[in-house]
């Protein structure tokens, strides 16, 4: 019974031999392999990668001295949950295709995953080594995680066991605001949203922003803890302004963003108790603390008190002290009395010598009004000797000004001629033809005309 040739059958002789074209096969031998190897893993070591400007990603597995080529495509490239790096043992999920352009196959990559725990550890060194290099884990540069917290921000997944643990032991220690940002923490696109709560927690307002962060999730494989060690969320802790807390899987757990927080804490628990005191004991605190104050300030007092009463010992009596000072204020005085009543007895003497060499107020009176009567008569004299022939002559000068007055001039036949303007008209060549005059006689004004 004989079977049709296939594809991959050597030609017989004498056979009749298909023919193709290039393209015809090309296709042929395209479908042929995505048929076959529609679903393929590969295990091998990324010799080659770059990602290109279209967002597509290019490398090359090898093992040995055998060599694939694989490409995945921009839409996939961000679902992969690891960066490839040279180097990187991967096992790679997809399907085997060909590349007619370079009469080649190549690997469809739809995912990929680290090849063991042991590739997994030494990726997390080598990145953890590029980190500290760049010293994003120096202690220089972690901050003091502040007493008593205002708010407290948690970036966590909202449904676990986590958030529940810390919000009931902060309401067990002392009772603050919480602030959840809720994100995955595990998984596809985990590490973007924890880097994007941590920033945007710090671009919160002042007023909402809380004074410490705590990044947690609970236990897990080292692949379940791998978006706490990418490098977008462990920058995001090390830029952070807010202190940050870590508490990250179980105690034996370890992440990279343990090494760039402010704190590490076991447990999401324990990050809890560090984030807050304990109430009771701050009360106890503050009560002992009072009541060491109240004792000091006794035994302040007491001590006070016993050194007064050294002090007045060593001083003795104060009334005694001042028994010899108050007799020789008593001798200060009577002197000073003494003293006071000679002084004004001198100076009585004294004016009463000087007042019998002074003349009585009565003859000073009557000596100053006898010179003033003679000055009153010799002003009198000289004004009458003075003014008298100057008012006749003032007399004189004012019958003249009378006799030559406007109105007087005018009682005698004479007239005043003015023209509209109210101005003096002197000679007939001022009085034109036509122009309106008023003439003032001794008893009143005419209106006139100039005629021709």
């Amino acid at each position: 019974m004989s079977s049709s040739p296939s594809l991959f059958d050597p030609p017989r002789a004498g056979a009749n031999t298909p023919e193709f074209s290039v393209f015809d096969l090309s296709t042929l031998i395209k479908k042929t392999v995505e048929e076959t190897f529609g679903l393929v893993r590969v295990r091998g070591e990324i010799s080659d990668c770059k990602l290109h400007s279209s967002g597509h990603l290019y490398l090359t597995l090898k093992e040995g001295t055998a060599v694939l080529a694989s490409v995945c495509w921009r839409g996939q490239v961000g679902r992969l949950g690891l960066r490839p790096e040279v180097g990187m043992e991967v096992v790679c999920t997809g399907r085997l295709t060909t590349f007619a352009g370079q009469s080649k196959y190549q690997l469809v990559i739809d995912s990929m995953a680290l090849a063991g725990m042991g590739a997994l550890l030494k990726l997390l060194e080598e990145r953890k080594k590029k980190l500290a290099m760049e010293g994003l884990f120096d202690a220089a540069r972690k901050r003091s995680l502040p007493f008593l917290p205002r708010i407290i921000g948690v970036v966590t997944s909202p449904t676990g066991a986590v958030i529940r643990d810390i919000l009931h032991r902060l309401a067990e220690r002392f009772p603050r605001p919480v602030l959840l940002w809720p994100v995955a923490v595990q998984g596809e696109g985990a590490a973007e949203q924890i880097a994007t709560a941590i920033r945007g927690f710090n671009a919160l307002d002042p007023a909402r922003r809380p004074d410490l962060l705590i990044v947690a999730r609970g236990g897990g494989s080292v692949e379940d803890l791998m978006p706490f060690n990418e490098e977008s969320v462990v920058r995001a802790v090390a830029e952070s302004k807010i202190p940050v807390i870590s508490a990250v899987g179980h105690e034996t757990d370890t992440t990279l963003i343990d090494y760039a927080a402010d704190l590490r804490a076991p447990t999401p628990s324990a990050a809890a108790e560090k984030a807050v005191p304990v109430r009771e004991n701050l009360q106890i605190q503050v009560a002992e603390g009072g009541n060491r104050l109240i004792q000091a300030i006794r035994r302040l007092a007491q001590d006070r008190r016993e050194r007064m009463h050294l002090v007045q010992r060593a001083l003795g009596d104060p009334a005694r002290l001042l028994e010899p000072l108050a007799q020789r204020l008593d001798e200060k005085t009577e002197r000073l009395e003494r003293g006071g009543q000679r002084f004004l007895e001198r100076r009585a003497a004294r004016v009463a010598e000087a007042g019998g060499r002074l003349r009585h107020p009565r003859d000073l009176l009557r000596l100053a009004a006898q010179r003033l009567t003679n000055t009153d008569q010799r002003l009198t004299f000289a004004c009458r000797t003075f003014l008298t022939p100057r008012a006749n002559r003032l007399e004189t000068l004012g019958s003249v000004l009378t006799h030559l007055s406007p109105r007087a001039v005018l009682g005698r036949g004479y007239a005043l001629v003015q023209n509209a303007e109210g101005q003096v008209i002197t000679s007939a060549a001022q009085a034109t033809t036509g122009s309106r005059l008023s003439i003032e006689f001794r008893d009143g004004k005419t209106p006139v005309r100039v005629e021709p």
